[in-house]
């Protein structure tokens, strides 16, 4: 190529490589002050796409674990509430017993009568009290069903039924009752369904407790997935932060030297 002052061809070549390598260093400071090597759709937009679907995954996973935690909630304070009442079934069914085997009008009977009945009265608070954020499992009708999400899908549902019947055969065998009402057969009966209804109760816990525990390991999995896909190395980008500072200083320099050419063909003139 010949000598020209109106064409610097190795000036415009070294600065084509400076600003390549102004891009890499931009991408790298980048890389290195987010920590991601894919921040935005235009760093790879296929890899953005699938970790925001990703992100988004997640976001959901956190209200199913929300409506798991309450369902368990609703669920522990009705066995919590089930403990206290099944106990005094229990003394109930002895004072029945004994109320059994009393002379009727004495002041023996009179007495187990009152301890009977206020364990009734004890049953009955309990019965009300299993409230969680407005639901009681024992105080709902037996077609009565409260749906908690366990995933993201549709058909994702655990479902909690009420407990009832069961409820309202306790409350009947344990409320405030004359002798005739206080016997050891409806104390019995009343307290095998009710015992029945707390195992089911248990089970349906246990379920939710895996089922959280499940759906905790997926979250990390996911976020682990993510991080694979959009985070930088930062050892690796580090060192070649390094060498791009090193490159973009060499470029200024060959930069400079391609535009003294001009003054060198000035010294022919000489």
């Amino acid at each position: 190529m010949a000598n020209s002052i109106n064409t610097n061809a190795g000036a415009l070549v070294a600065l084509q490589n400076l600003n390549n390598t102004s891009r890499d260093l931009s991408i790298t400071q980048n890389r290195v002050n987010t920590g991601m090597k894919v921040s935005s759709a235009k760093d790879n937009g296929a890899i953005f796409a699938i970790a925001t679907n990703q992100r988004a995954e997640m976001g959901a996973l956190d209200a199913v674990k929300q409506s798991m935690q309450r369902g368990q909630s609703i669920v522990d304070v009705a066995l919590a509430a089930g403990e206290t009442i099944t106990k005094a079934l229990e003394e109930q069914k002895s004072l029945a017993v004994a109320i059994e085997s009393s002379v009727v009008g004495s002041a023996a009977e009179t007495a187990y009568l009152a301890d009977f009945n206020a364990l009734g009265n004890e049953i009955t608070k309990a019965l009300g009290g299993a409230t969680f954020d407005g639901v009681n499992l024992f105080a709902a009708t037996t077609t009565d069903a409260i749906a908690v999400k366990t995933g993201t899908a549709t058909a994702d549902i655990f479902t909690l039924k009420a407990a009832g019947a069961a409820a309202t055969a306790v409350s009947t065998a344990g409320g405030a009752v004359g002798r005739a009402g206080a016997t050891a057969a409806l104390v019995e009966t009343a307290l095998k369904g009710f015992t029945a209804e707390l195992g089911a109760l248990g089970t349906k816990s246990k379920s939710l407790e895996r089922s959280l525990t499940f759906t905790g390991k997926i979250q990390d999995s996911i976020e682990v997935g993510i991080g694979n896909l959009v985070d930088a190395d930062l050892a690796k980008e580090s060192a070649k932060l390094t060498a791009l500072q090193t490159k973009q200083q060499l470029g200024v320099q060959a930069l400079g030297i391609a535009n003294q050419s001009s003054s060198v063909l000035l010294g022919l003139f000489r």
